[in-house]
């Protein structure tokens, strides 16, 4: 009946840890921020040991410098054995000063904590066996058994013997009972002390049913941190690992702000991570674990350490040569994409720059293109232009010669050959051909408005072309009239122009001489005036 009431306690305390006990990531931040803030704390506790110090000189009578060496002791005990260890000595002196026996027996007591703190058990056990703390009041009394009985629960860890093993934890056991006899039931080291018994003896269940509630009023972080310690031991032992690593990253976090050095839980704490798979704050904790016991002095921790140490390490070492084989792989991996993701850029590159070349093709040939439906378009104007031109030359010369025809049918008829040669007198080749060309030019302006203003900036101010009254073209302009409608071949522009071939090129070479631009491009400008 006792074992399943106690089962039922263990899963209730579970239940109770798991929620009201903040999450493992949240206080490993909490734990790492201490960590990171250790120094200050520590430097705080120095402080405080300073203004107990300069306090030692100005105490006359031993009395005062025995209490006040015991302050010292007290703030030292659990920070650096070299200095615990020497005021707990001087305690030993002022006391047979004092000859006083019951101070002897404290000092004797303080001096064997220190012992057994560094872990000099041989050392304790001779020194502690010669105490008698039968007259010593009960508070040297607590103090007495509990030292003894930490010192045969440390035997029994440190040895780990079938034979001597129980045998030290019996004796423990026997003066735990001989210090709960002395303190007040039910009051929290009472609880702490009962439930530590039972657990080292075995009965988990029993010693989760006793011990202290951790969030009680008036907790102290030293009393936190012995107690959650042992607590995380108790959860270990029953196989609750995640409870267990909660308690002891509080047991650890109340060790730092307490300056504690002489403390198992970043110890328990490195070997709880480690075999969770969680290499990294392992080591962290570890190399914690490794400053504290360093710092205070003790022997048998730095053996704990030492025997933990290597193969925390060794894991990391192998942890990390597989993230260097990974991120090795990864990068690789990146590498071999990059150099895709070039090949690509490199072939999307060349791509586009054919997309450009044959798209300035295809732009020059839509240009090319454009210009020659424009000149198609100017040619099929010049063309319409002068088809009607021509035709309504040609109607009208046709009706001159089809009247003239009759004129003379007429008057030979009349036999009137007189008259005949007045007639043929009287048509004025000339004026014809006057009229000829100012219908060439009134056609010519309809299509090119702007030819001669166009014409004349080719020249300087002094040549260009100033045209008589109702003059529509001279006879430089029509040259290049001509040329501009497509007639190039002199020749031809002197037989239209009823001059000769010799005068024509007079004529060009002379106006192209007088121009701003180049003999050679003067032709090409004129073929680039615009047609309306």
């Amino acid at each position: 009946m006792n074992r399943i009431l106690g089962y039922l306690v263990l899963c209730l305390l579970c239940t109770i840890y798991a929620y009201g006990v903040a999450p493992t990531d949240s206080l490993l931040r909490e734990l790492n921020k201490a960590m990171e803030q250790s120094a200050s704390y520590d430097a705080v506790k120095l402080r405080n040991i300073d203004s107990i110090k300069r306090r030692l000189p100005a105490a006359s009578d031993p009395a005062s410098q025995y209490q006040i060496c015991l302050q010292l002791y007290n703030a030292y005990k659990v920070f650096n054995f070299d200095s615990a260890f020497a005021y707990a000595q001087r305690l030993q002196q002022l006391a047979t000063q004092l000859h006083d026996p019951v101070r002897t027996t404290e000092a004797k007591i303080k001096l064997g904590y220190v012992l057994l703190s560094s872990g000099m058990f041989t050392e304790t056990a001779a020194f502690v066996n010669g105490i008698d703390a039968t007259g010593a009041p009960d508070s040297i009394k607590i103090e007495f058994y509990l030292m003894k009985s930490r010192l045969y629960f440390d035997l029994a860890d440190y040895n780990q013997d079938k034979y001597y093993t129980p045998t030290y934890i019996k004796q423990a056991s026997t003066y735990i009972d001989s210090a709960l006899q002395l303190i007040p039931p039910g009051s929290f080291e009472y609880r702490y002390n009962k439930g530590l018994q039972l657990f080292k003896m075995g009965n988990i269940p029993g010693a989760l049913a006793i011990y202290p509630n951790l969030d009680q009023p008036g907790v102290s972080d030293r009393q936190l941190a012995i107690s959650a310690c042992t607590l995380g031991a108790i959860y270990e032992a029953s196989h609750h690992t995640d409870t267990a690593i909660i308690l002891m990253m509080r047991s650890a976090i109340a060790d730092i702000r307490s300056s504690t050095k002489e403390t198992m839980a970043s110890y328990s704490l490195a070997t709880l991570l480690f075999e969770k798979g969680d290499v990294k704050n392992a080591s962290h904790c570890i190399e914690r674990a490794i400053g504290e016991a360093v710092f205070y002095g003790a022997r048998q921790r730095k053996v704990m350490v030492s025997s933990i140490l290597p193969i925390i390490e060794h894991e990391r070492i192998i942890t990390a040569e597989e993230r260097t084989k990974s991120l090795l792989i990864y990068a690789t991996i990146v590498t071999l994409l990059l150099v895709a993701v070039v090949i690509l850029a490199v072939t999307v590159f060349r791509q586009v720059q054919k997309l450009k070349s044959a798209q300035r093709i295809i732009t020059a040939a839509h240009l090319k293109q454009t210009e020659i439906n424009n000149q198609l378009l100017e040619a099929n104007k010049i063309k319409e232009e002068y088809v009607g031109y021509c035709f309504n030359i040609n109607a009208t010369y046709i009706g001159k010669i089809e009247k003239l025809k009759q004129t003379l049918e007429q008057k030979i008829a009349d036999n009137k050959p007189g008259e005949l040669k007045f007639l043929v007198n009287n048509i004025n080749i000339r004026q014809e051909r006057e009229e000829l060309f100012t219908n060439f030019d009134r056609v010519f302006l309809k299509i090119f408005p702007h030819f001669v203003a166009a014409f004349n900036q080719l020249f300087d101010k002094e040549n260009q072309v100033v045209l008589k009254e109702n003059e529509l073209l001279n006879t430089d302009l029509r040259i290049f009239a001509l040329i501009r409608i497509g007639i190039t071949d002199n020749e031809k522009i002197a037989r239209i122009l009823e001059y000769s071939v010799n005068t024509i090129y007079a004529y060009k070479t002379k106006i192209k001489k007088r121009s701003l631009v180049p003999s050679e491009d003067f032709e090409n400008q004129i073929m680039n005036i615009k047609a309306l």
